[in-house]
């Protein structure tokens, strides 16, 4: 019984990061100005281009989509509401996507490293497989909107869902219950990526500075041409 009441919580969290992440395939698609295709494919590979990553990755055959239709049907509806609210979608702030995408962050991430941990797999590599769940699907959405994707943006992103890993793995280990890890990790994922979007934080950058000619030191000997 507790463990098919477990399941029910992982799939349907599971379910509301694909709708989650499907809208904000649908958001980006409006703002590219896509046709309803357009905003169907981004959809679908935002959904579950992570997950789909993520099991081929783990040699899971086939993958949980193709298994499950569920997935696909979700992102149809998904679709379908978003083009009968088109204006209403259109009318959302610039803001609201990368919200939008920091809670299916945080929910894939749990998903992925839950699956990875049923799988047999270590820590480290749950913890990985987490973050591809979370990352992957948006990476390839940017990608095909001509964006720069978000993980590669100076905002904490695939370090909040790393975090968040770590934190779910950590709690299992130890054996607490999956409620608490499950919230423990969703709260250390969102919390970490809307800090992140709302004041900016970012890691440190580490890159090569070039110093102009005139800042150099003047005692520094001049280099002598050399005879032919």
């Amino acid at each position: 019984m507790r463990e098919s009441r477990v399941s029910g919580v992982i799939y349907w969290l599971d379910m509301a990061g694909v709708i989650v992440f499907a809208l904000s395939g649908v958001i980006l698609a409006c703002r590219s100005r896509m046709d309803p295709f357009g905003m169907l494919v981004l959809a679908a590979v935002t959904g579950i281009g992570g997950g789909t990553l993520r099991d081929l990755v783990l040699g899971v055959r086939p993958v949980f989509w193709v298994t499950d239709p569920t997935y696909l049907w979700v992102i149809l509806a998904t679709v379908g509401v978003s083009l009968v609210g088109f204006h209403y979608i259109h009318r959302l702030s610039r803001g609201f996507l990368p919200i939008a995408d920091a809670f299916g962050l945080a929910l894939f991430t749990v998903i992925g490293t839950h699956k990875a941990l049923l799988l047999g797999t270590s820590g480290g590599v749950a913890v990985l497989m987490g973050m591809m769940t979370g990352v992957a699907g948006g990476m390839i959405r940017d990608v095909l909107a001509q964006r720069v994707p978000m993980v590669l943006r100076e905002e904490i992103y695939a370090t909040a869902a790393m975090a968040g890993g770590i934190v779910y793995v950590a709690l299992q280990a130890l054996d607490a219950p999956l409620t608490i890890a499950i919230a423990a990790s969703l709260s250390v994922t969102l919390g970490l990526r809307l800090a992140a979007i709302h004041w900016h934080l970012a890691l440190p950058v580490f890159a090569w500075v070039t110093v102009p000619p005139k800042y150099q030191d003047a005692n520094a000997p001049l280099s002598t041409p050399q005879k032919a």
